[in-house]
């Protein structure tokens, strides 16, 4: 895998792909955007921080990319549908400076609160005036806090150890939450009318942006403190500006702009503001949080690599982390059916279903029926297909794609059926794992039990004496070494189908010669690519 790094990013993340053999690293800073253009295609996957813009051009031109490295909390600078679309991968380091920006922002506050920036500037500068700086204390304040994620619920935590009492807002955080951390939950007008101090720790999208704005500022207390160190445009600038200048915000801290750097004349005014502290964009910086995003980040391409779930991929559906381990190896078994699946169907798919059985229901198995959509697709049609794009290119071609849950897996605790329609013809096939290892163990409504291999023979006839014997000597006469069998049937002398597998493939001579020695209604030669079976 070739990666190109276009931020600065530490050295100590690095380092974890510089000691793998399978990747090439090339640092290239500062490069302009035509040449990153001209060389992007050359490269599997990129990292960046803030300084790249990860846009439709640069993804049209980057005709290999897989992964896109944020190494960062923000994925602002990212055309994530695109690269969506595209099937590449986003990912980025949402925990890495969760504590970096929790304490910037408390920072900002203490800084804003005792009018440390400026009392600094007068001492350095010769003056001693003590009166002038008298500042305000937390202990008693009501602050309130929007978004109680991993930053805000930081923050909360924090404030309350300077004895504020704190609100929260929230719409997507639990009750229980909010009691464990000791904040109560309102809604956005009542926070904004009870605080003394307000900070934001949300993303920007948009349901954020603007979110504090002038109909919110005219709701709050006379000498409000605010605070924004999540993202630019979440709290609206020409109105903080107006407030600022009214006396109706006391103080104001700000570490993110709508535009970085700022250039507007109305940032440069509002920057300007005595009673506002800022810093330009540092909630991240620490040499901690830097080395933190370096590492996640790299990590997250070795799980790629390496083939293992990714944990901070924002374009990816994913797992419960306390149930990872136990679904994984389910992974392995949607490839092994769909790629099964796929070559009994032998035709347009229409309709496709993933049924989930036994304790495996009890789970969000959403993961299980997008890879499992992933392979499929990655066989019937002509562009790239992972668990990213899967459910776009099903859209795209009109594939019905549903999914079915029962705790009731009959004889076995896990059981994952596939149920493939189109042409007129439906297919049905159910797996499991034994030890871990991927078993088919329904074909239609036959009763099977077989592990697959890279070469299988199928075929369904009319059960009588002899039968089996054709098959051997047919195969036999052809070199076709048989390596194991596993017969089902519905009755004596009924309709039967055998699978076998073979040490070689099956040529098609050979395999029309067995539907004319057997009468068979239906033979069929199977492949499995290894990475399939791997």
């Amino acid at each position: 895998m070739k990666i190109i790094v276009t931020d600065e990013v530490t050295g100590e993340g690095l380092a974890l792909l510089q000691r793998d053999p399978r990747i090439t690293l090339d640092v290239r800073l500062g490069l302009s955007k035509e040449a990153l253009y001209a060389c992007i295609g050359d490269y599997d996957a990129i990292i960046t921080r803030s300084g790249t813009t990860v846009d439709k051009a640069l993804l049209d031109a980057a005709t290999n990319l897989k992964i896109v490295a944020r190494a960062g909390v923000g994925i602002d600078n990212v055309d994530v549908d695109y690269a969506s679309a595209k099937g590449v991968i986003v990912v980025n380091a949402p925990f890495g400076n969760t504590n970096s920006a929790a304490e910037h922002t408390l920072a900002l506050l203490l800084s804003a609160c005792r009018h440390v920036p400026a009392a600094c500037a007068s001492l350095k500068a010769g003056e001693w005036k003590r009166a002038k700086f008298t500042g305000v204390e937390l202990k008693g304040k009501v602050a309130g806090v929007i978004g109680l994620g991993k930053v805000g619920g930081r923050v909360a935590t924090r404030l309350k150890a300077f004895e504020c009492e704190v609100l929260g807002c929230d719409p997507y955080v639990s009750a229980k939450r909010a009691q464990d951390l000791g904040v109560r939950l309102v809604d956005l007008e009542e926070l904004c009318r009870s605080c003394d101090i307000l900070t934001v720790h949300t993303p920007l999208n948009d349901e954020t942006r603007g979110m504090i704005g002038p109909d919110q500022l005219a709701l709050m207390k006379e000498g409000i403190i605010l605070l924004n160190v999540a993202r630019g445009g979440i709290l609206d600038e020409p109105a903080l500006l107006a407030a600022l200048q009214s006396g109706k915000v006391s103080l104001a801290a700000v570490d993110v702009w709508s535009e970085e750097p700022p250039q507007s004349e109305v940032l440069k005014q509002l920057i300007a503001q005595e009673r506002l502290v800022v810093t330009p964009h540092l909630g991240a910086n620490t040499q901690e949080a830097q080395v933190n995003v370096a590492i996640d980040v790299s990590r997250e391409i070795l799980s790629y690599l390496d083939r293992a779930p990714l944990e901070n991929a924002v374009n990816l559906p994913r797992f419960d982390p306390a149930v990872m381990d136990q679904m994984r190896p389910y992974f392995k078994l949607m490839a092994v059916l769909s790629e099964f699946g796929l070559q009994l169907l032998k035709g347009s798919l229409d309709r496709v279903t993933f049924g989930f059985a036994g304790a495996i229901a009890h789970h969000d198995c959403t993961p299980l029926t997008v890879s499992g959509l992933a392979a499929l697709l990655g066989r019937a049609t002509d562009q790239p297909v992972n668990m990213v794009n899967a459910n776009l290119v099903a859209e795209r071609i009109g594939l019905v794609v549903d999914e079915r849950k029962s705790t009731d897996g009959g004889a076995f605790s896990n059981l994952v059926t596939l149920t493939l329609e189109g042409s007129g013809k439906t297919r049905v096939l159910s797996g499991t794992l034994f030890e871990g290892t991927p078993r088919i163990v329904r074909l239609r409504d036959y009763a099977m039990d077989f592990m697959p291999e890279e070469h299988m023979l199928l075929l369904s006839y009319m059960d009588r004496p002899g039968m089996i014997g054709r098959i051997g000597t047919v195969l036999g006469q052809h070199d076709v070494n048989i390596a194991c069998m596993n017969l089902g049937r519905r009755e004596r002398k009924g309709e039967a189908m055998v699978v076998l597998s073979v040490d070689t493939p099956v040529p098609l001579h050979v395999i029309a010669e067995l539907q004319r020695a057997t009468d068979a209604t239906f033979v069929r030669a199977l492949h499995l690519p290894s990475a399939a079976l791997a």
